[in-house]
């Protein structure tokens, strides 16, 4: 009977060595996804930043003297023509000559050269557009970055906070299996009924229900993650398990930074220059327009019936050309006010954009203070929870309170942990706003 009793131990203790290990050997395979090495990973593979840098290359390339209009053009030409034709001629002697599917044909080629040398100015402004537009390009794609950033640390941090929530219920179900055990040593015993064992398991299924949520939202958050990061949906990793919150960000500081830096109000201000520009091209029309030209050109013509039957002509040409409109229907006065009348749209939505920030700001602010209150707050509670709930489980052990009592600081110390965690996400979530506003994320 001994060594059946003992040879169970040992396959009990193996088993649990076995169990050990393959735990220990999934642990060390989840990949540990730090924030930086997220945030690289987003700035490599999200599909939106290479799109925002596609389109910055666009507007790079685009900025040229010759798109706007400063340099010749050189065209190079060739063209041939042949006729068969039924002709017939009456001299001034009147002598008739007539000849049955007569042939004819010319041959032209060469090369010019356009310049335009002045535009009242167009060409000038188009430049210093293209430039700007290039601006434009640089700080969407800043803002397209910083939204892809403020995006990962939201899901990151998420996952902090789901990875903390896992961890209060797995100790919820430790605690809740202690409790099975009581309440089946009290029942056997005969110190508790059997509705004490019962309430006890109906209890534990309650949190094991809790868990499996818990854990399929975790699942769901890590999805979420690894597609804004654009790889594999399905590839599992773990990320830090804590946060690290600022807790002395200043809000002058944070106002004067958006002011200068942040990616919206930079894009209207480079909008506005781009519209005074469009009102310098506008009010080019209103000057002269002068263009030189030269070439070389070649020219045959062969027939086979006139006074001549082939001529051949080659040489250099040039010369000038000036235009000035002098009326065209108001539509320059026309276009003039259009184009006045965007600047001042782009004013307005400066002005907008900064009240908006501001308000954004203010807001964002003071729910970040609060969520500093309620971080202490709630830590201070979590520990009361921890020790209520310490003597309570000592208490029951030795049978001195009820089920519902011990069931109670359960629930309670599952709750702070929980809402302990929570107050730090929030929190975070908070501070990324913030720098988000003020375009000061890092990466």
């Amino acid at each position: 009977m001994k060594k059946k009793v003992t040879k169970m131990r040992y396959n009990k203790l193996g088993t649990t060595l076995l169990l050990l290990v393959l735990c220990m050997m999934q642990g060390h395979a989840q990949e540990i996804l730090s924030l930086e090495d997220a945030i690289k990973i987003a700035l490599e593979n999200n599909y939106e930043i290479k799109i925002a840098k596609n389109d910055l290359k666009v507007s790079e390339t685009n900025v040229s003297a010759g798109n706007a209009g400063m340099l010749p053009k050189a065209t190079a030409t060739i063209s041939q023509n042949n006729n068969l034709q039924n002709l017939s001629q009456t001299r001034a002697d009147g002598t008739k000559t007539s000849l049955d599917n007569g042939n004819s044909n010319s041959l032209n080629y060469g090369v010019g050269l356009g310049w335009t040398v002045f535009d009242g100015f167009k060409m000038f402004a188009r430049k210093e557009q293209l430039e700007q537009l290039q601006k434009l390009g640089e700080t969407q794609l800043k803002l397209t970055i910083i939204t892809k950033i403020s995006d990962v640390q939201s899901a990151y941090f998420n996952l902090v906070q789901q990875q903390q929530q896992l961890a209060a219920l797995d100790t919820t179900i430790v605690i809740s299996n202690q409790r099975v055990s009581l309440a089946k040593n009290r029942f056997t015993i005969g110190k508790a009924s059997k509705l004490e064992v019962l309430n006890a398991q109906v209890d534990i299924n309650t949190d094991k229900v809790a868990l499996l949520r818990q854990q399929e939202l975790y699942k769901n958050s890590k999805i979420t993650l690894n597609q804004i990061l654009a790889r594999d949906t399905q590839l599992d990793f773990k990320v830090e398990d804590h946060f690290e919150i600022a807790s002395r960000l200043d809000f002058a500081e944070l106002k004067e930074l958006a002011e200068k830096q942040n990616p919206q109000i930079e894009s209207l201000i480079i909008a506005k220059k781009v519209a005074e520009l469009e009102l310098k091209q506008v009010k080019g029309g209103r000057y002269p327009t002068v263009a030189v030209n030269t070439g070389y050109n070649f020219a045959r013509n062969e027939s086979s019936l006139g006074f001549t039957t082939q001529s051949s002509a080659r040489g250099l040409n040039y010369g000038f050309s000036a235009s000035l409109n002098l009326f065209d229907g108001f539509a320059q006065r026309r276009n003039e006010k259009i184009a006045g009348l965007q600047i001042d749209n782009a004013a307005l939505q400066i002005d907008q954009q900064n009240l908006a920030l501001e308000s954004q700001l203010a807001t964002a602010y003071q729910t970040y203070l609060t969520n500093l209150k309620l971080i202490t707050l709630e830590e201070t509670n979590e520990g009361i929870a921890k020790q209520n709930l310490d003597i309570t489980l000592d208490k029951f052990r030795i049978g001195t309170i009820t089920t519902i009592e011990f069931r109670t600081a359960q629930l309670n110390y599952v709750n702070a942990k929980v809402r302990y965690s929570d107050a730090q996400f929030q929190a975070k979530l908070s501070e990324i706003a913030l720098k988000e506003l003020a375009g000061t994320i890092n990466f």
